[in-house]
């Protein structure tokens, strides 16, 4: 049986210390993307923002705001349709097609038929040769395995899961022994290069930030009349479901109960009337606005006081400075007119930040 000829790969990665080769210009394309990290080709609709290596790839992800699917299934009475011909293939291989690649045990006698190969590989060590193929190649190690994954697994016992910071010797056990180290030995900070305050990682780091920006994007109800607005889609999609469409999806499952609940977290709160123990394992964390989450001001302590006594001057603290925090949510300078129409959630509004 002939062999198929591999292409051969003239496009090659200019980047050093990449060996990566490729038969055609646009798969080189797509590689230089994961070096530079750029991306040319952008989605223009509003609200989107996501870009892609590729034109094609642009094309078939526009698709999705527009919802045509072009690839209609061939087999006569299906109405099935698909975005790309790769989707229709498999659709129809799945489906429709009776004919699918049978893997056969060639020990005499046998015959048995497996839909995959690594079914029969387990079939033949189990049953015929009780030796699996695949053997540690750790001197001293006699192990063997059915599959290369399990083999793969194993090597980590020899190999371990060493430190990759500098002048660190450490090799742990376990991928758990090595993620403790990690938080306990090299706990990383990242500093904000405009106000020097450090958030444990990059996330926390992107949300403060929006403090720090002229324009900041809100999500205002597209419903006629409301004027609330809000900064995530899960607390616009909530207020709509509770306010406007009177949802109620989370049911109180304790018995004799029954009281439904717009959001999940509205209904583990309700949960502690039935068992309020809870309460007591757990205290709360006091509520604060998110403005004031992310411009990273903290209130100072009340004292704490008896009934009937006040008190001593001395102990009172004022926060430093004069600093004043308006809820994103009372905040009328966020609402303005007129919002882009946001079906599907896609009402954004760019606004001045005043905090």
């Amino acid at each position: 049986m002939e062999t198929k000829a591999e292409p051969h790969k003239r496009y090659i990665c200019s980047f050093p210390g990449c060996s990566a080769a490729y038969n055609k210009q646009w798969k080189l394309d797509v590689h230089l993307c994961k070096h530079t990290g750029v991306k040319p080709y952008r989605c223009e609709r509003d609200g989107c923002g996501k870009s892609f290596c590729t034109p094609y790839h642009l094309a078939r992800h526009e698709l999705s705001h527009t919802g045509v699917k072009p690839y209609q299934c061939t087999v006569d009475g299906c109405t099935e349709a698909f975005t790309t011909s790769t989707n229709r293939v498999r659709h129809i291989g799945r489906v429709h097609s009776q004919e699918q690649k049978k893997y056969v045990c060639r020990f005499d006698g046998c015959g048995m038929e497996f839909k995959k190969n690594k079914q029969r590989t387990s079939h033949m060590c189990e049953q015929h040769t009780h030796i699996p193929p695949y053997q540690c190649t750790y001197e001293g190690c006699q192990m063997r395995f059915t599959f290369p994954s399990k083999l793969k697994r194993h090597e980590k016992v020899h190999k371990g899961y060493p430190c990759k910071e500098e002048a660190c010797s450490f090799t742990g056990k376990t991928w758990t022994e090595y993620l403790k180290h990690r938080k306990e030995q090299h706990k990383s900070f990242v500093k904000c290069d405009k106000c020097s305050k450090v958030f444990r990682d990059s996330w926390f780091l992107q949300q403060h930030q929006y403090v720090h920006s002229d324009m900041r994007v809100v999500l205002k109800c597209p419903r006629d009349g409301c004027e609330r607005s809000f900064t995530t889609a899960s607390n616009l999609q909530c207020h709509i479901n509770s306010f406007h469409e009177g949802l109620q999806p989370f049911t109180c499952t304790h018995a004799g109960c029954g009281k439904k609940f717009a959001s999940k977290k509205s209904l583990q709160r309700h949960g502690v009337v039935h068992d309020p123990e809870r309460r007591k394992q757990k205290k709360p964390n006091p509520k604060r606005s998110l403005a004031s989450r992310l411009s990273g001001f903290k209130e100072s302590k009340r004292v704490a006081c008896k009934k009937g006594k006040k008190p001593d001057s001395a102990q009172k603290t004022d926060p430093p400075g004069s600093v004043e925090l308006v809820s994103l949510l009372q905040d009328t300078t966020l609402l303005c007119s007129p919002a882009v129409d946001t079906l599907g959630l896609n009402n954004a509004l760019t606004t001045p930040l005043t905090v």
